[in-house]
């Protein structure tokens, strides 16, 4: 038993290693397929040896990787499984074949409800919440199987221990080694993004300016020329086209120079209350022009030291964005929620947009990348350059057609004044 016990364990790794040494930086899209695939391989290898006692019993662990799969990927991916499941159950054969498939379907429409809570948990609470459903899962199994089973004496017994105990030890290994994946994955991004960050900075301190200075003389001798009586219609539309890119490389110039590093002129130490009002303030005219509501609420007494202008900024980088998502839907609403947490200042920013796929969520903050036809991408690294100098965190969770909220986590310490 111990030897097929490990074998099936093993077999529970083989998703997780090769994930992790073959597709790990693949696109979300393409890893989220390949990792529905390996689990669909785990899974039959586990029905095709399963784990035998010595009391004659068989079971197996089909139903991990099946529950890790329906609460991560929903009914989207675990309908692969499901067939999967069905279609070796049918092959292996013996008793019980009908009501595994009943268990089964009943399973499949009852787990992947709660993708949806379960991955807004924390890492311990995806943890217990897997366990729990893993746990409940084979007892309601093992209840059925009592149902098949004429007589039911102490060898049904030990194997309902040996079920349940194996069930539950192997989903909280497994959810743990997982739940260690996502965060390193994710402490790695946060890294990488942050030394991306810290290029853009300095590159951004040290040139910005000096372009700035030819394009402003540039730009005075265009307006000079331009009144000239003795040029033709065509040229002057020339010049007006060369000063239209000459104004949008200025623009460039601008979005480049808020990555430079915090002024200290401009550090304060505050709550935020008053860049929240400001921002609100002076992104009203735009809500209203593209019939959008805006609801406002603030309830925070945390500080913490950031440079104003940055931080106005960056809001108003985000209420633009959301605004313009709502934009292609006619308006909509945008929430801007500010609250404390754990000595965290939360500040949420939810529109009712259009919503992201989560390949282009990952995308977000990269250099050049926008969801805009006509963005550059620098608005939305600029936004996390800044949350990154104050020590920050940015979360995202939208889905297509439904909307995005923007939660900026930044560390703050009490209001004492």
């Amino acid at each position: 038993m111990f030897s097929n016990l490990l074998l099936n364990f093993l077999y529970l790794l083989f998703p997780v290693v090769v994930f992790l040494i073959f597709f790990e930086n693949r696109p979300y899209s393409y890893s989220k397929k390949i990792l529905v695939l390996l689990s669909a391989v785990a899974m039959s290898l586990c029905m095709i040896m399963p784990i035998r006692l010595e009391i004659g019993f068989f079971f197996d662990l089909r139903y991990i990787p099946f529950i890790i799969v329906a609460l991560f990927g929903g009914y989207k991916n675990v309908i692969p499984l499901y067939v999967v499941l069905n279609i070796l159950r049918f092959y292996v054969g013996g008793e019980g074949i009908f009501q595994s498939f009943l268990f089964s379907t009943a399973v499949l429409l009852i787990v992947p409800l709660f993708n949806k809570k379960f991955m807004k948990l924390s890492s311990k609470g995806r943890i217990i919440t897997a366990t729990v459903i893993s746990f409940i899962t084979m007892g309601c199994y093992l209840i059925m199987l009592s149902y098949i089973i004429d007589h039911f004496d102490w060898q049904i017994w030990i194997l309902s221990i040996n079920a349940l105990t194996t069930n539950t030890v192997m989903m909280v290994i497994l959810m743990m080694l997982i739940e260690k994946i996502i965060t390193n994955i994710e402490n790695r991004e946060r890294i990488i993004q942050s030394d991306r960050l810290n290029v853009v900075s300095e590159l951004a301190a040290s040139v910005s300016h000096e372009i700035r200075n030819p394009l402003t003389v540039t730009n005075g001798f265009l307006q000079l020329l331009k009144k000239s009586n003795s040029l033709t219609e065509q040229e002057k539309r020339y010049i007006e086209l060369s000063l239209q890119e000459l104004e949008r490389a200025e623009k460039i110039v601008s979005d480049y120079l808020s990555f430079a590093k915090p002024q200290t002129v401009n550090m304060v130490l505050s709550n935020m209350s008053t860049e929240l009002e400001y921002t609100k303030s002076v992104i009203m005219p735009y809500a209203s022009i593209h019939n959008v509501e805006v609801e406002f609420r603030f309830n925070n007494s945390l500080s913490t030291s950031y440079d104003r202008n940055q931080i106005q900024q960056c809001l108003i980088n985000l209420y633009k964005n959301g605004i313009e998502a709502m934009r292609e839907k006619g308006g909509g609403t945008l929430t801007i929620d500010i609250s404390e947490c754990k000595h965290n200042i939360m500040i949420r920013i939810q529109d009712t947009g259009i919503g992201m796929t989560k390949e282009e969520i990952s995308r977000l903050g990269k250099p050049y990348y926008s969801t805009k036809e006509e963005g550059t991408g620098l608005g939305m690294l600029m936004i996390y350059s800044t949350i990154n100098k104050v020590k920050g965190r940015i979360e995202v969770h939208s889905e297509k057609g439904e909307g995005t909220t923007f939660l900026l986590t930044i560390p703050a310490s009490l209001n004492v004044s």
